[in-house]
């Protein structure tokens, strides 16, 4: 089963991601921890991906995109994917549909864990004191929150028509997010 979780950062993506993982023994497909680790291995893209950070940007669509591909074409990954913050712009979600189509898979849910600001300031607050993330300077969080409120949009438009689109309030506690994720997945 192939599903994407998508709202802004700090709206338990990660959090339900993880869960998901376990319960259905998939495997997470994260784009922080994907750009996270290129910056760890202080590459040439992990050089340019943290300059968009540091500046609130989303990371260009070629080099999360490029990073996406060699996933769902890895045949041990077919089928299980939980992808966490991709897609997050139209060219992605195009893309996606497109690798999928032509890897013969599907994507079978979409949750959308729509989070207002103020919420996700106090999480991120509470983040960067529990896992000292260095993504989570306040400043920074509120221009990624703006961003991809504006860049998303459209990605929002995309999925939200399609059958196997869920509106989840993100702003629930973890526990009750999870209990809607299992009543929709029947699991």
């Amino acid at each position: 089963m192939n599903i994407i979780l998508f709202g802004p950062p700090g709206a338990g993506k990660g959090t339900q991601a993880k869960y998901l993982v376990k319960k259905l023994n998939n495997f997470q497909v994260s784009t922080g921890d994907l750009l996270r680790d290129e910056i760890k291995k202080e590459s040439e893209i992990g050089k340019k991906i943290i300059n968009y950070m540091n500046e609130g940007k989303f990371v260009d669509d070629i080099i999360v995109n490029n990073l996406m591909k060699k996933i769902i074409f890895d045949p041990k990954k077919k089928g299980k994917l939980i992808f966490d913050g991709y897609p997050r712009t139209l060219d992605q979600a195009r893309n996606l549909d497109t690798w999928l189509d032509d890897s013969n898979q599907k994507i079978d849910h979409i949750f959308f864990l729509n989070v207002n600001k103020d919420t996700i300031v106090k999480r991120i607050k509470k983040r960067k004191i529990i896992e000292k993330r260095s993504d989570d300077e306040l400043d920074i969080i509120l221009k990624r929150y703006d961003t991809y409120m504006d860049t998303t949009k459209p990605v929002l438009n995309y999925y939200s028509n399609k059958s196997n689109f869920n509106e989840i309030d993100g702003g629930l506690k973890i526990a009750e997010i999870t209990a809607k994720i299992n009543g929709i997945l029947k699991v």
